[in-house]
């Protein structure tokens, strides 16, 4: 076995300067893919059996280099324009690595991480405080219930603790006793914006697929709709969700007029917002103003890795009221009931790694200001790539954009605006995205979303094309060329 000690010290520096040395030339790459290959091919060249024989590090870095890192995608490449998870902040990927030597498991302070539960509090504490929650002073944080929230490993996990939170919350004791009446823990959500973790994550905790969705203005919650829901499920939901950055448009609902008319028509169910792209939003005085009403919800998830360039994962569930985790804490031996041991508050994790220096490392590093200044240069990006995509002849953007992403469809030759056919476009437009992924050469993401702003047809369901500004490395140059791109092919694939 090799094993890191002093006598393999020096080897083992060696081969890490070569991995970092390769990770390093892999992010700063401007392609997305080294090499593209079709699923069979990587099946047949990866699938293998154990071997029999032993390797040393070298050798399998050898094999890594040869036969995996050519096919990983870099989200960090100026021509990767789907997502905002670049992992690229300089500070952050020294946290990271030094995260992984350190080797301290958050599940318990006093032996297994003495400092590294404080930066971790420290963490969500910070992102309290720029969401508007309360904190107490640092000298009465006293254990793990005042931190107030979580640490997990992306929104998923965030969603689905908030979504443990509201059942408990609706009907205490759910925890041990079990689900009786699943259709007691109704949800509410916006129609066709929603991302899939809320859902599923009701029938993860047994409450089954009872969700009421609300039609949508805007990709915000129709008012009268919302409280015409909320009246007709009173005593029958467990959660109503808002979005401050949906996962398509990241628009950001109306937040103090959501929890108002929820609370006026059932003032006991609980409230949720999933801020996982609307974190940007606390962190820059252009935005700040979007978030009024945060503080009212009982749960915020948010997620550092979409919004602080920060490598996967680092998710955080923020709660209004810190004591609320005791709806859902654990007891075992195998945690020590000391103060600052996380496992008592962290359902569905149990060794913690300490993946929230990342955050601490980039929030550090730059500071309110330089916080702030990030974001401002993305919604700028956003703004230009907007222009570029109203200034095209062919292409017709679907959202205003609240932060950074810009979702428009390319228009089929002959397009009738007072006539469109919605299939062709659709299908024109899947077929460019098919196209994109295939080549590899750019990323843009693609869902459907309903026309909210009738820009095609009020209310169809479309399938556009995405860009998010996040990514610094992305220019002006990049951003005409993508579009030139796509034009182009869509004169190939025509339908």
């Amino acid at each position: 076995m090799h094993v890191l000690n002093p006598d393999t010290l020096e080897p083992t520096a060696k081969l890490l300067h070569e991995v970092v040395a390769a990770g390093l030339e892999h992010k700063t790459s401007e392609d997305v893919y080294g090499t593209r290959a079709t699923p069979e091919q990587l099946q047949a060249l990866l699938l293998g059996d154990l071997p029999d024989a032993p390797s040393s590090p070298e050798q399998v870095w050898t094999e890594i280099t040869d036969t995996v890192l050519p096919y990983c995608v870099n989200m960090n490449s100026p021509r990767f324009m789907g997502f905002g998870d670049t992992g690229g902040d300089t500070a952050s990927l020294a946290a990271g690595l030094f995260a992984v030597l350190a080797q301290q498991n958050l599940i318990n302070q006093s032996f297994c991480s003495p400092s590294g539960t404080f930066t971790e509090i420290a963490v969500l504490r910070w992102l309290r405080g720029l969401l508007g929650y309360a904190n107490p002073p640092a000298d009465q944080v006293t254990s793990v219930w005042d931190a107030g929230g979580v640490i997990t490993y992306g929104g998923t996990g965030s969603n689905t603790v908030a979504m443990m939170l509201a059942r408990e919350h609706a009907a205490p004791g759910t925890l041990a006793a079990g689900v009786t009446d699943p259709e007691r823990f109704g949800l509410i959500v916006p129609r066709g914006i929603g991302h899939y973790s809320v859902k599923s994550a009701a029938t993860w905790i047994g409450c089954g697929t009872h969700v009421t969705e609300v039609d949508t203005r805007g990709f915000r919650y129709d008012l009268r709709a919302l409280a015409k829901a909320v009246k007709a499920r009173r005593g029958r939901t467990m959660a109503v969700v808002a979005y401050a950055g949906d996962s398509r448009t990241q628009t950001v609902d109306r937040l103090c007029a959501v929890a108002e008319t929820v609370r006026e028509h059932d003032p006991e169910v609980w409230l949720h917002i999933d801020a996982c792209w609307g974190l940007m939003c606390a962190l820059t005085p252009r935005l700040t103003h979007l978030l009024d009403g945060i503080e009212l919800f009982d749960s915020v998830t948010v997620d550092p890795h979409k919004v602080l360039n920060v490598p996967y994962g680092v998710s955080a569930l923020l709660l209004r009221d810190p004591a609320s985790l005791r709806l859902v804490s654990s007891y075992s031996d195998l945690i020590m009931q000391e103060d600052f041991a996380f496992g008592q508050v962290t359902p569905f994790i149990g060794t913690k790694e300490w993946t929230s220096l990342r955050a601490w490392a980039a929030m550090r590093a730059l500071g309110r200001q330089g916080l702030a200044q990030v974001m401002d240069e993305r919604l700028d990006r956003a703004r230009r790539f907007a222009d570029l995509v109203d200034a095209r002849p062919g292409l017709i953007r679907l959202n205003e954009p609240d932060m950074c992403a810009v979702a428009f469809l390319v228009l089929p030759a002959g397009h009738d605006p007072a006539r469109p056919d919605v299939d062709r476009i659709n299908t024109l437009n899947r077929a460019l995205h098919a196209r994109l992924m295939a080549e590899g050469r750019w990323h843009l993401h693609q869902f459907t979303i309903p026309d909210d702003l009738g820009r095609v047809r009020q209310g169809a369901v479309l399938a556009p094309l995405r860009f998010v500004s996040i990514n610094p490395r992305i220019t002006d140059e990049h951003m005409r060329q993508v579009l030139d791109y796509v034009t182009a092919l869509s004169q190939e694939v025509q339908p």
